[in-house]
């Protein structure tokens, strides 16, 4: 006879992954009432009771074995490790369903848990990301292993960065920080941290602060010559354009360029490219000619990656370039490419397309649309703590009507 509590967790979420009502799984050979128990743990399962609902839900009585169900998870944890793909790391999220409420192996489902967030986040699905990271921190502080519980948060706060969650991304950021620091973690596990916290720190319009824990990180990483050395010079270059300062940004983003190679990691290669392009565009005056050569050389990594939200980003940074080119039915051609496709970008990147837009109703001589949406949109900002994001906006809406009115 199989044991309560699992059997009633495990029958609810088969019913459930399944779209199934009570009623509906109970059928004429059980009472809705006799389910209802069983799902809460109050009775045990009978075997005629165990084969009838096997049926009802179309398979083997052993999807309610306890130790297959664990068994799974391990056998599709080791295949998704050994070869991370769509397909396997599909399947490893349909085993972490199956586990779910379990409690077979914490560690385990710990590593489940970490590289699909990290799929997902490659994907740009945020909302699914957070959730599976908002899990993966409660799992680690029940296993108590600082270590663990770091990496959790600082990944919990880069997922909320991206989707604008200002507020709540610095107090996580913050934690992961202390944590890493008190516990006087490895360099990798406080680079994390510190990678988090910068971005969320500049994110908000804290410049100073993100500057100062920028340098920390960038002096940390200082003798690597991996991804993590590469991103941090990244993540400096990012803080110093905040600052207004592009050419020291663009000397460190140089540095990664020169030294990170495509064999060390393809994606981060390729996004190097994609944030040098979008330097050169941000300076005064915009250098295009060199953006276009980036961007050609981060296409080139696309070819490869295959990743649908990094193509996003590459398409609407071709549609600023031929804002800026003055190439207008060009960049609203390729705007309504990218919004056609549903966007799967970061907060700040969707709202740069929203801006894009708004800047060309104004030069297609929709000028209160485009001056409503940029209000709104800065507006927005602003109240979800994007400061620096807020004032962007607030400078190219200066710069879109000036040029409009000279233009005329």
């Amino acid at each position: 006879m199989l044991e309560q509590p699992f059997f009633g967790r495990r029958l609810k979420q088969l019913r459930t992954e399944r779209g199934l009502s009570q009623a509906a799984l109970a059928g004429d050979g059980m009472s809705t009432g006799y389910l209802s128990r069983l799902e809460s743990g109050a009775r045990k399962p009978t075997p005629r009771a165990v084969d009838h609902l096997a049926a009802q839900l179309g398979a083997d009585v052993s999807v309610f074995d306890e130790e297959a169900v664990g068994d799974s998870l391990s056998q599709a944890l080791a295949i998704a490790a050994s070869l991370e793909s769509d397909e396997t790391l599909e399947a490893l999220e349909r085993a972490l369903t199956a586990d779910a409420g379990t409690d077979q192996d914490p560690p385990l489902r710990w590593q489940a848990l970490w590289l699909v967030a990290r799929w997902h986040r490659r994907h740009n699905r945020q909302e699914r990301e957070r959730d599976l990271l908002e899990e993966l921190v409660a799992l680690g502080e029940r296993l108590g292993q600082p270590a663990l519980r770091v990496r959790g948060l600082a990944q919990l706060a880069r997922c909320l960065r991206a989707r604008g969650e200002i507020g709540r991304a610095a107090e996580v950021a913050a934690a992961a920080h202390r944590l890493a620091r008190e516990h006087a973690l490895a360099v990798p596990d406080v680079a994390a941290s510190l990678l988090a916290l910068v971005s969320v720190e500049s994110e908000a319009g804290r410049l100073a602060d993100a500057r100062t824990h920028a340098d920390e990180l960038t002096a940390l990483t200082a003798d690597r010559r991996d991804a993590l050395w590469a991103e941090a010079l990244w993540t400096g270059a990012a803080v110093r354009v905040r600052q207004g300062d592009p050419e020291s940004a663009q000397t460190l983003l140089d540095q990664a360029l020169a030294g990170f190679p495509s064999t060390g990691n393809l994606d981060l290669w390729t996004r190097l490219r994609v944030a040098a392009a979008r330097l050169h565009t941000q300076k005064s005056p915009p250098e295009l000619d060199t953006a276009e050569r980036y961007l050609e050389q981060a296409e080139s990594g696309l070819a490869f990656l295959g990743i649908p939200a990094l193509e996003q980003d590459v398409t609407s940074l071709r549609a600023e370039l031929a804002f800026q080119g003055g190439r207008f039915a060009d960049a609203r051609a390729l705007l309504d490419r990218v919004r056609g496709a549903a966007p799967q970008m970061t907060y700040r990147n969707r709202v740069r397309l929203d801006i894009l837009d708004g800047r060309l109703l104004i030069v297609e001589g929709e000028e209160q649309a485009g001056l409503d949406r940029m209000r709104a949109l800065a507006e927005e900002a602003q109240a979800s703590a994007n400061i620096d994001l807020a004032a962007d906006i607030w400078r190219l809406l200066a710069e879109t009507l000036s040029g409009t009115r000279d233009r005329a």
